[in-house]
């Protein structure tokens, strides 16, 4: 899902926080924590559940409607951001169940699930603790993955009329690439304060988290995926 808030207003401009640095990262990875296990749950029943085999795109539609819903009550510091987060990452949870049924149909299916899992850990793992310990400020990134992201996009919309294999795996190395680059960036800006909101970086990295799965279940799917 694309991102909407990767040049956020920072605190200086507006909003400025109430909570200190240590509190805003606290808040910000507990919620990450619960979003995904969320996630995790809603997927597990959208591997199941009719609706969402029939209807991908009104759930797709709500997930991206409560997404601006929650940029919106996140940016107003509102008691109704919280919900609205977990209504979006529940959504999203949903659309993820048919494409992780999919992979799981594989004969090696369960590996790659498994594998995509501890590699998206380990990725995102060690680059948000990188970038908490280094405090280095990724800022700079900005312009670069903005234009991957666009780039990605583009190139996964133009591959819904092409289908080609090849430019797929492309296409998800970049994504791989960019929202890794992501991970630094988004950590970085709530390390150094340019996002003083746990709701809306807790959204950041939830996005980044579940696009370096998807990247990494298409490439391994590519690479060891094999038909009973």
């Amino acid at each position: 899902m694309a991102r909407s808030n990767l040049f956020p207003d920072s605190p200086q401009a507006g909003f400025q926080s109430a909570y200190p640095v240590t509190t805003v990262i606290h808040r910000t990875y507990a919620l990450l924590a619960a979003t995904l296990l969320f996630s995790a749950l809603t997927a597990y029943i959208g591997m199941r559940a009719l609706f969402v085999y029939q209807h991908p795109f009104v759930i797709m539609i709500a997930a991206f409607a409560s997404l601006f819903a929650v940029q919106w009550t996140g940016g107003k510091n509102s008691p109704m951001a919280i919900p609205l987060v977990f209504l979006f990452t529940g959504l999203m949870g949903l659309s993820l169940g048919p494409v992780i049924a999919m992979y799981l149909k594989l004969a090696n299916g369960p590996a790659i699930v498994a594998e995509s899992l501890v590699g998206t850990a380990a990725i995102f793992g060690s680059l948000s603790l990188y970038a908490l310990v280094s405090r280095r400020n990724f800022s700079y990134l900005g312009g670069f993955l903005m234009t991957g992201l666009i780039i990605v996009v583009l190139a996964s919309i133009a591959n819904m009329f092409f289908h080609l294999a090849g430019l797929q795996l492309v296409i998800a190395g970049m994504a791989l690439l960019v929202f890794s680059g992501l991970v630094l960036f988004d950590t970085s800006r709530m390390v150094n304060g340019g996002e003083t909101r746990p709701v809306i970086i807790a959204v950041s990295l939830y996005l980044d988290v579940l696009n370096i799965f998807m990247a990494l279940l298409e490439i391994l799917g590519a690479v060891q995926g094999r038909r009973d």
